[in-house]
């Protein structure tokens, strides 16, 4: 059927759906992309090895040092860390308040741009089956207007129209994969951060 033709004559057959396809599939992948480097440069350091070094400076009561050691750690636990070893000396309340808005702060942040990709996944679908609606009507509009044409015309205009159903498929299956695969990313670093902060109030208290 697509015998010898290239790709942009394939999306061309395709209609405006697939352009719509096309762009949502660039969008997605750039976004896909951009978090994979974000998630993965702020999951260098492990929360545990962290923390270790942070016991080890307060319990010299070298609040400074694990100050720094918080600066120099790109990581979402260790701004939350940072946070509450700021507010070191102050009511426990005070120190809490601080790592809770801190832990609100990161998650917006690690939460960035993902749900776009979510609904890039929930409606691609649909978009190429819209683009197979139009294909199939005007491959019908075709026949009416040429006055002839078999059931071979009509495969092929059907055959050509399903291009945008397997477009959306194609878009949306690694996005909602992906998408999935954030949330996790996310709901680990959540619960990293949220641990960093009961344990550092304990520190905190004993200190």
């Amino acid at each position: 059927m697509f015998g010898g033709k290239s790709l942009w004559v394939i999306i061309q057959t395709g209609g405006v759906a697939m352009f719509v396809l096309l762009t949502c599939s660039v969008l997605s992948l750039a976004v896909i992309f951009e978090r994979m480097i974000y998630f993965r440069r702020r999951s260098r350091v492990k929360r545990t090895d962290f923390m270790q070094d942070i016991r080890q400076d307060l319990a010299k009561n070298q609040v400074s040092k694990a100050v720094d050691a918080c600066r120099k750690t790109d990581t979402p636990f260790s701004r939350v860390a940072l946070a509450g070893l700021i507010l070191s000396g102050h009511q426990e309340k005070a120190v809490s308040e601080a790592m809770e808005r801190e832990i609100t702060i990161e998650t917006i942040k690690l939460e960035r741009y993902t749900a776009i990709v979510g609904t890039i996944g929930s409606t691609a679908v649909y978009i190429g089956l819209f683009g197979t609606v139009l294909g199939i009507i005007r491959a019908f509009r075709d026949i009416s207007t040429a006055g002839a044409g078999g059931i071979n015309v009509v495969i092929q205009g059907i055959s050509e129209a399903l291009v945008s159903t397997a477009a959306g498929l194609l878009v949306a299956i690694p996005a909602v994969i992906t998408y999935n695969f954030f949330i996790r990313r996310i709901d680990n670093f959540v619960a990293d951060m949220e641990l960093c902060a009961s344990e550092l109030m304990d520190l905190l208290s004993i200190k």
